[in-house]
């Protein structure tokens, strides 16, 4: 007898996606910088807190593409030629963050506040529905 295991299990059909994302989710993000908070803010929606301390709006992107919403980071020091540092502790360092997004949640907004950046998501209710099938003569 052979072990199933979830993505192969016979009862969960069109789930072969979900390994797949788990592994990717693994892979990305391991550094732990920025680090971040994920909250329940309503019934529906959801807050992810960034703290990227030093980072201005122009540094910043977020894009969502193939429901996955990417957060990348790149400070641009303008005056960098005109400062001497005796010593440099917080890096100007770039960083990519990336979350899932699961079927039916949506970003419906982001703002920069006090060095944190905050993406609130929404998600949709599924409609339930039942569906008839017909069953034709073969």
């Amino acid at each position: 007898m052979s072990k199933l295991t979830f993505p192969s299990h016979p009862l969960l059909l069109g789930f072969d996606q979900l390994e797949r994302l788990v592994e990717r989710t693994a892979r990305t993000g391991a550094d732990g910088y920025p680090p971040f908070n994920i909250e329940v803010t309503g019934k529906n929606s959801f807050r992810i807190t960034l703290a990227l301390a030093g980072f201005r709006e122009h540094d910043l992107s977020i894009t969502v593409e193939k429901r996955q919403l990417m957060v990348h980071g790149q400070q641009h020091d303008d005056d960098k030629e005109d400062r001497v540092f005796l010593h440099r502790g917080i890096a100007a360092r770039q960083f990519q963050r990336v979350f899932a997004l699961a079927e039916g949640v949506d970003v419906a907004q982001a703002c920069l506040e006090n060095g944190l950046l905050h993406i609130d998501l929404n998600r949709q209710e599924p409609e339930d529905t039942v569906q008839t099938i017909t069953i034709k003569r073969g």
